[in-house]
């Protein structure tokens, strides 16, 4: 089962770090107690609050919901993911991926989420500009809601863009499980499209081990800290190199941390053949909307047709320029538009690409409808590169530049560390909440020198409440056009630099969005000082915010 994924791992993990842990961090006790959240909740699911059973329940068919008041359930189910693969998992109304939310441009929005799950969950809109009150932070913005219990979430959609939602309550398990859902942001004055399609990438592990749980829903492995989810690595020095080789981002990412583990690759919740076909007639605009809701960074490619990249993470690209036979290289936490002309007839996939196996299953068809032809020849060990987000599209008006004066900089060192018994992930040598936070007032200009000092991990690092504008790499400024992102890849030995304003009071987390790398460490938060919060944490509430 997907969220049992730890568990291979374990032993050869457990003994790994025991043995670097000896040499490298004696003591240390305090620190390991923090880190026992990254243990948590891999049991089994149990019956939800209504006292019926989960266990023959069949997940729907993801709905698209429009409108500006919405109901969210979570409740647990069963998805059949592919042809030979059922797994249990947990829903926003019974489907995986959730619904898809779309709203105008303006419209206050207003969404009920009801727990039916076993455990508390809350729900993050990741990349929407929402009142800090709003930003389902449990222990920071709000207290995690309880089994049975209700929260409703009220903002105003001011952004237009691709966007998704997801739950931020022990978010490394419960995203795992199948918590999330797409949510767009139409705006008001836009170019039509005949057809817009929403693609959610998420990987999957298609057996697992039974485990036991106590009635916390805490593994009873979990004193065990550091020894869970965060043990995995990502394939051996053969499979990196050839990873390399594909341009793809589905590599070693640290030592003893196995991410092969995750052998079932999905697009909105299906893999292979029940992925379902995207229609086009011949003239179409074709818009499609990709969402990494995974752990692991997909390189996509689009067959038989030019295409430009109107939007990274919801944000418009000025000038895109038309690219064919190029790869999308799409992070954790991260949203590409793409947009074609449907001029050539047949059937053609979309897929990803990269040596890992699983690549296979994670392709959709773009089928033209009267089309006779058969679908083309999927390539996807291909090597295609991918396309230069640093030089594409034209420069244009920009809100920052790197010689502007800054009221306050910081650099964030992001490194992969054995301490506390485990690997850690860290911020300035420093795990969550022992991380020094960004300290800012409203309207300070912040600049901010992201450093991966990690030798094979890749860091997607996710700001909420802001965009920032992404100003340099390796020391280069960006030649393209503007990139303003919520979500950044910062790949092993790359540095970025990159600036935004403190326009959105609150307590916002900044934290990698590969979410084992977060529970095990790598976060911080970006502190407005002349910010007063009327919320008060229930220490009784459970909230996990990682």
């Amino acid at each position: 089962m997907k969220y049992s994924r730890n568990y291979k791992a374990l032993i050869a993990a457990g003994s790994l770090a025991i043995l670097l842990t000896g040499c490298l961090n004696p003591g240390g006790s305090d620190s390991m107690k923090r880190m026992d959240h990254s243990m948590m909740n891999h049991s089994k699911p149990s019956q939800p609050d209504n006292g019926k059973t989960a266990s023959n329940s069949k997940t729907e068919k993801t709905r698209i919901l429009t409108g500006n008041e919405f109901a969210l359930i979570a409740v647990e189910s069963n998805q059949q993911l592919s042809t030979d693969v059922t797994l249990p998992v947990w829903t926003f109304n019974n489907s995986v991926p959730g619904p898809e939310i779309r709203v105008k441009q303006g419209e206050t929005v207003k969404v009920r989420l009801t727990n039916r799950l076993p455990e508390p969950v809350t729900i993050h809109w990741h990349g929407i500009p929402v009142p800090n009150a709003m930003d389902g932070i449990p222990g920071v913005t709000q207290n995690a809601v309880q089994p049975g219990q209700s929260f409703t979430y009220e903002f105003k959609a001011e952004v237009p863009g691709t966007y998704w939602y997801h739950s931020h309550q022990d978010s490394v398990n419960q995203v795992d499980r199948g918590l999330y859902g797409a949510f767009i942001v139409e705006p008001k004055d836009a170019d039509k499209v005949d057809r817009d399609y929403t693609l959610v990438l998420d990987e999957w592990m298609s057996s697992g081990i039974p485990e036991t749980s106590n009635s916390t829903g805490m593994s009873e492995m979990s004193g065990m800290s550091g020894m869970g989810h965060d043990n995995m690595n990502r394939g051996d020095s053969e499979n990196h190199a050839e990873s390399n080789a594909a341009g793809n981002d589905n590599q070693p990412t640290g030592m003893g941390h196995n991410m092969s583990m995750y052998d079932l690759f999905t697009v909105n919740g299906k893999s292979g053949p029940l992925v379902d076909k995207l229609p086009v007639k011949q003239g179409d605009k074709v818009r499609i909307r990709l969402i990494n809701a995974g752990y692991l960074s997909h390189q996509i490619h689009l067959h038989g047709h030019e295409f430009y990249i109107a939007a990274v993470d919801g944000q418009p690209i000025n000038h895109p320029g038309v690219v064919k036979d190029n790869l999308v290289r799409i992070a954790p936490g991260e949203r590409y538009d793409i947009e074609f002309k449907a001029n050539h007839p047949g059937q053609w996939l979309i897929e990803d690409h990269g040596a890992n196996k699983a690549v296979a299953g994670m392709k959709a068809v773009i089928a033209y409808e009267g089309a006779d032809l058969g679908p083309d020849r999927p390539n996807e060990t291909a090597n295609l590169a991918a396309v230069d987000m640093d030089r594409y599209g034209q420069a244009g008006p920009s809100s920052f530049t790197l010689d502007q004066k800054y009221t306050l900089e910081y650099t964030m060192n992001l490194n992969t560390e054995m301490k506390m018994g485990g690997m850690v992930y860290t911020i300035n040598g420093k795990t969550f909440p022992e991380t020094e936070p960004l300290n800012v007032k409203k309207g300070d200009t912040v600049k901010v020198r992201l450093i991966n000092r990690s030798m094979m991990d890749d860091h997607p690092m996710h700001l909420h409440g802001h965009f920032f504008q992404v100003l340099s790499k390796n020391g280069q400024p960006l030649q393209g056009a503007p990139l303003i992102k919520d979500t950044l890849n910062v790949r092993p030995g790359e540095e970025y630099i990159v600036a935004f304003r403190a326009d959105n009071e609150g307590n916002w987390m900044f934290h990698c969005h590969d979410l084992h790398h977060a529970s095990a460490g790598m976060v911080t938060e970006v502190k407005y000082t002349d910010y007063k919060t009327n919320f008060k944490a229930d220490p009784k509430a459970g909230n996990m915010p990682e």
